[in-house]
């Protein structure tokens, strides 16, 4: 059974979807893995590295030719034709309601498995992408937000003098909101938090955090699947302007806070902007999907009365190794329960009959 890799063509984009040392067990396993030459390389993972695990390094269209085809992005119009009919295609696949590339991709006959669609379920866990890429992404913005702001995060005392802890605040508590926490506070940053879901409040605390608490009139944010769900206009108008004193003491606020298929909610509105200190900085990760902020640009970084406000899209690609390193043993865990190892080699399971690949698979 064949494994097909190929390059990465997304702007900016610089992971791939297997690493050496993930290559080198589904070797093992039976896989005959096929890479297509240098896609690895923008990740710190040379040609070389994958050839001496037994990875096949070959031109890009053997890649697409291949029974299972993985890769980190959504598949562009050229490389949806490419995948042969009767293969599975894998990968983030970005997409929400009606589809018309992946839909010509199911109608000729490929079986494509959408990483977002992982079922949120323990027995899930470990093939759980967004999770993955997510704890890189909290991480990540932490250390933007430091680079960009022209103070200490921690309290520094010298005998020039001392300087008080930076105050930073976390929008949204997820897997994102949460690994920004732990950052910032390794950091030694002073961290607020807040989410709508009121069940985050505990684990907020128990990074070391400070929760804040606001009356939305008895309205919840819990969703289904341990997501956020959209609030009502009326709780919106509220949470944003009981937030608005605490975002305005800010020097610095990561937002995290984003709605499955939905625009991202804005919780920070211009004149709270213009209320920070100058210098001050706002990282936002729901820049491609609206912002959380309303002055974000999408893959900008713009200034707006001295206070920075910035937009990267693809946090996990600034640390291409390792979140190439945890995407590929999601696919990795994934593959397992896709395949059957039989005497006469490894044989495909039906993926409907799993409710973990059940729930990836994309319809007509």
């Amino acid at each position: 059974m064949k494994l097909g890799i190929p390059r990465e063509t997304c702007a900016g984009e610089r992971r791939v979807a297997t690493t050496p040392e993930v290559a080198k067990k589904l070797v093992v396993k039976g896989f005959e893995v096929l890479l297509e030459a240098g896609a690895g390389v923008a990740a710190h993972y040379p040609d070389a590295a994958y050839a001496e695990v037994g990875v096949q390094l070959v031109e890009r269209a053997a890649c697409f030719g291949a029974d299972i085809v993985l890769k980190v992005r959504r598949p562009s119009e050229d490389e949806a034709r490419a995948v042969r009919s009767g293969s599975v295609y894998i990968s983030l696949v970005e997409g929400c309601g009606e589809d018309p590339l992946l839909a010509r991709m199911v109608e000729h006959g490929v079986q494509v498995l959408a990483m977002e669609r992982m079922p949120r379920i323990s027995r899930a866990q470990s093939m759980d992408a967004l999770s993955s890429q997510s704890n890189i992404a909290g991480y990540r913005a932490v250390i933007e937000a430091a680079a960009h702001y022209g103070r200490f995060l921690p309290m520094m005392m010298t005998s020039a003098g001392s300087a008080k802890p930076a105050r930073l605040v976390v929008l949204g508590a997820g897997v994102a909101g949460l690994q920004a926490i732990a950052t910032a506070r390794r950091l030694g940053a002073d961290v607020l938090a807040y989410d709508v879901r009121p069940e985050t409040k505990e684990q907020i605390a128990s990074l070391g955090a400070k929760p804040i608490e606001l009356d939305l009139g008895g309205e919840s944010g819990a969703g289904e699947g341990g997501y956020a769900k959209e609030l009502s206009e009326e709780a919106k108008a509220r949470q944003q302007a009981l937030l608005a004193d605490e975002l305005a003491k800010a020097h610095i606020i990561v937002t995290t806070a984003l709605i499955p298929c939905r625009p991202a909610p804005e919780l920070i509105a211009t004149e709270v902007v213009e209320r920070m200190r100058a210098g001050s900085v706002i990282v936002d990760l729901a820049a491609a999907n609206g912002g959380n902020c309303k002055l974000s640009e999408p893959d900008r970084v713009v200034e707006h009365q001295g206070v920075i406000i910035v937009g990267h899209t693809n946090y996990p690609s600034m640390v291409p190794a390792d979140a190439s390193a945890f995407y590929a043993k999601n696919l990795s865990n994934l593959i397992d329960i896709m395949v059957d190892a039989t005497e006469t080699g490894l044989v495909l399971k039906d993926l409907t009959q799993d409710e973990i690949t059940a729930a990836m698979l994309v319809q007509r």
